[in-house]
Order: structure tokens, then sequence, then C-alpha cells
């Protein structure tokens, strides 16, 4: 008996775009033998439209933006208990960050992925960086600001930055990823540019120290008893990898297994574990790393939602692995499923 997945996608999110490029190819991946695939798509608007059955992987992504189809209350194809498990394929707000989780939460149905507080605390950098230092783990300075207390002394943000992380630093929207509205800043009149740039998209910013290192990235997969792939490193050709690079012009090297001492690998895999732990993730995670050439180790952030498109380095490690693409995406299944019977098991009577 087929099980009847249904994928969520689109989503009223700057990282729309890269939703529907994840969907094509975990579409295209899914073994219609064994999957009945439902698609939901979530408009920019955050409308949601029920697909018909899909029967064949898709040529495009402006096939999966449906004009027409069955326009429905949120939750309505959820609710009816049409799909055994949902697939949650939302990158950014308002999908990645525990909004849709928490939805489907209340409808007690199996999803893939991290859970509300996961999400949530895996978007915004500020508290993920804060549980982080709680944890112990390695990390670059960082201050933070909310548009308000910015608006209201500039200066006095700006100078807070140069007293306590001087030039470079990084200038990112506290919640949002796919490095979108992330901006590198070697003097004031940059960093200026580059907070009204971060503030279209978040209410909230964090500015991290920028520090002269290699880029290492590795994926985490489980629940309970996580495992990691191979280490892999990013080589952008720019000054960081953005988004452009990620998922439109491919000007960026990959190299994996990256080329490092197995003592430094096994560190990094065990913090991204521990990293995975403290935020209680389940599912998937990709924890992305810099690691200086004397040798420190700095966690920058994990991922609660990698991308899946040809350049999304979150498959391509665990290929390296040993695993690949068509198995990982139903390894998640299960895990979604065995995660979801376990909470099966906790009283709300006493």
């Amino acid at each position: 008996m087929k099980t009847k997945l249904c994928l969520l996608y689109g989503g009223k999110s700057a990282e729309h775009q890269v939703s529907l490029y994840t969907a094509k190819a975990v579409i295209g991946a899914l073994n219609l033998n064994k999957y009945d695939i439902y698609p939901i798509y979530i408009t920019i608007d955050g409308n949601w439209i029920e697909g018909e059955k899909l029967t064949s992987p898709v040529e495009d992504i402006e096939s999966l933006q449906f004009s027409s189809g069955e326009q429905t209350a949120v939750g309505k194809g959820l609710v009816s208990g049409k799909y055994d498990v949902i697939f949650p394929l939302l990158h950014g707000t308002n999908g990645e960050d525990g909004t849709v989780q928490g939805l489907l939460e209340v409808m007690n149905l199996p999803y893939v992925g991290n859970g509300v507080l996961a999400s949530s605390a895996g978007m915004d950098k500020v508290i993920m960086k804060n549980i982080f230092a709680q944890a112990q783990l390695p990390q670059v300075n960082y201050v933070w600001f909310i548009r308000k207390t910015w608006q209201e002394d500039k200066e006095a943000a700006y100078e807070q930055v140069e007293r306590e992380l001087g030039y470079p630093c990084f200038v990112k929207p506290a919640n949002l990823g796919s490095s979108v509205g992330i901006s590198k800043c070697t003097n004031r009149s940059e960093l200026d540019e580059a907070f009204n740039e971060a503030f279209q998209y978040d209410r909230k910013v964090i500015i991290e120290e920028g520090v002269v290192a290699r880029e290492i990235e590795v994926g985490v997969l489980g629940n309970d008893e996580p495992e990691c792939s191979v280490v892999g490193e990013i080589v952008p050709k720019k000054d960081f990898y953005d988004y452009h690079a990620k998922y439109e012009d491919g000007h960026t090297a990959l190299i994996i297994p990256a080329e490092i001492p197995a003592d430094i690998q096994r560190q990094i895999q065990q913090t991204a574990i521990k990293a995975f732990q403290s935020l209680d993730c389940s599912g998937l995670v990709r924890a992305d790393f810099f690691l200086t050439e004397n040798g420190e180790l700095f966690i920058n952030e994990i991922n609660t939602m990698p991308g899946f498109t040809p350049f999304s380095m979150f498959p391509l490690l665990w290929k390296h692995a040993g695993v690949e693409y068509p198995v990982l995406i139903e390894k998640l299944i299960e895990l979604a499923m065995e995660r979801h019977q376990e909470k099966q098991q906790i009283k709300y009577t006493f």
C-alpha cells in the first residue's frame, strides 16, 4: 500500500523561489511506485492551493505554481486525514521557523524535519547563538539590534559594532536564510548600507565578527541518536557564499570530503551533534563552521531545512557518505514517522 505524502512548498517568504527548486528536486527523487504525492502550493501571499496528485516528475518550477486548483482554508486537506505524512519543503519565515510545524503539531500529523522549538530557535540567529553559548560551543563574537533601537540612535549602534567587533564584519537579518539580506562591511558607510538592507527583511539584525577562515559544512541526520555525514568545504569565488552562488550561478567549488585532518573532522562532527542536541533537533540539520589557518573551529549556524537543489551541500554530503538522494528522502520520511509514533506515548491526562 502506497504512502500518501503531502508536499508543502512555496510560502510567504523571501525564500519562496528556493522552496520551489527544492520541491522540484524532491519530486524527481521520489519513487512513485511507493508514494502517492499530493502537492500543496503556498503562494507568496499566503494562500494554500491544493493540486492534483502527481503522476510524474515536474519539468520546471513554473508547473508547481498552480494558478488553478482548490484554494482552501489553511489545513482543510490536512484535517481530512487524506495524508499519511507531511513533508514541509519550506525555507525561511512562515515555514522553517516553527509556524507550520506548530500547525501540524496541533493537527497531530507526522511531518518531516524539525519540531516547533528547534525550527524557531534555529531560524532566529540571535536565539540560536545564545543557546550555543549556553552549550559552550565556540563562536565568533556577535552583537544584535532591533529596528527601533537602531533608529533611535544609529551612531551608538555603529560605535558598538566597531568597538566590539571591528571590520570586517557581516550584517544579517536575524530570521532569514539562504544568505538573503547579508552584507560584508569594511567601513562605516558600508555598515550603514548593510543595516538598511538587513532591516528590510527582519525587525532584528545580527552582526558577526569577520574571520579569515575556511567554510566547512556537515550534515546531521536522525532523531535521538543523530549521525553525521562526511565533512565538506565551500570555496566561494566571491567574498562570501551568497544567494546567487548557492542557487543560480554555481560559481562555488564544493570539496567533498574536505581536505582536513581526521581529528578536526571528528571535532566538527562532535560539535555538530552537540549543536543538534542543544536545540532538540530532529530529522535533519546542516551545520556550518569556520576553520581558521591555525586550527581554531567556530560553529557559525545550523540550518534546520537545508535546500535540496542541484547545488545544495546537504544531499551531496550524504551521497559521499553512501546515502543516495532517494534513500535520503525515504530516511527522512521514516524519521518523521518514528518521531510521531514516539509522541503518541505522551500522556495528556493524570
